[in-house]
């Protein structure tokens, strides 16, 4: 395996220059997309490669359910530094796993309590309206046999004009359809696998506000109908408590620069060509950092497996 299985560890940090382009650059939709591929297969080919390093770890402890082989010179000859590097991955990956799993739970007790928090029956276009104080709206993605929901306080409806009303609602919809909660998910589960993907999982964060505020103004028509609605909602929640966990589903994104980017022209859907050469070479740096690390992953795996094959008793 040589150096190579190390390299996936840190290759991440080729994505951070395309992650901070895509905002200003790329379409909202295409730069969540882009940047949620890449952060997911980035962090995958990282963990396989530490769990790689953990084996060959696990493997010198004394007392270990592995087979006497893989302790061999032979293989621990194939991974350098073995002796520090192993049982320090065994810390990382397990630190790895209750992060991703302490993720999960949090997301699914969020979801749950949302669900339960929500009245039995919803209007037209599963709009869920609650008597509350505290101005607030999210969008409660739906499970197997039950639709989303939109979720909007009154408190923040009597803030808003019926135009910015209307454009409220499609933002929060534009959330359900484009599947919103997917790319979140998967960028904070990369940015706990590797601390280095952090930048991406805020750009994601941020791409998806942008991304139904772009698809808001289409469905009313304005553009700075949405921007008013956003910053009035913004202005108006700023310091509310809002449904606890439920706040969740409702991070506003930094809010002048999304109002800002909608009194601008809407950004072009296209990836090609460039919308400027510093996005271009960064995107080609991330392509060629997130393909040097799946190649070297995918290497280091075929190659400790053929060794550990080898040095396994019949």
């Amino acid at each position: 395996m040589g150096v190579f299985v190390y390299l996936p560890l840190v290759l991440p940090l080729t994505a951070l220059p395309m992650a901070r382009l895509a905002e200003h650059h790329l379409h909202p939709r295409s730069a969540t997309r882009l940047l949620a591929a890449v952060g997911t297969t980035l962090a995958l080919c990282s963990t396989l490669c530490l769990a790689l390093l953990v084996v060959v770890g696990t493997a010198q402890l004394p007392g270990n359910p592995l087979p006497d082989g893989w302790s061999d010179p032979e293989v621990r000859a194939a991974l350098p530094y073995e002796e520090r590097t192993g049982p320090v991955a065994i810390g990382v990956l397990a630190v790895v796993l209750v992060a991703c799993g302490g993720t999960l739970l949090r997301h699914v007790r969020t979801r749950v309590r949302a669900t339960l928090a929500l009245p039995p029956s919803a209007g037209p276009g599963g709009l869920a309206v609650v008597p509350s104080p505290d101005p607030y709206a999210y969008a409660l993605p739906g499970t197997r046999g039950r639709e989303g929901r939109i979720v909007v306080s009154t408190a923040l409806l009597d803030c808003l004009d019926d135009r910015e009303r209307q454009a409220l609602v499609a933002h929060e919809r534009a959330h359900l359809e484009g599947g919103h909660h997917r790319h979140l998910l998967v960028t904070q589960l990369a940015a706990r696998a590797n601390p280095f993907l952090l930048p991406l999982r805020t750009a994601v964060a941020y791409s998806t506000e942008r991304w139904a505020d772009e698809e808001a103004a289409c469905a009313v028509g304005s553009r700075r109908a949405v921007a008013t609605a956003v910053g009035k909602a913004a202005l108006f929640s700023r310091g509310a408590p809002g449904p606890g966990a439920l706040a969740a589903f409702a991070t506003a994104g930094p809010v002048p620069r999304r109002v800002a980017a909608l009194l601008d022209p809407e950004p072009p859907a296209g990836l090609w060509p460039p919308a400027s050469a510093h996005l271009g070479l960064a995107a080609l740096v991330a392509t060629v950092g997130t393909a040097a690390s799946a190649v070297s992953s995918l290497n280091a795996t075929v190659t400790l497996v053929r060794i550990l094959h080898a040095a396994t008793p019949l």
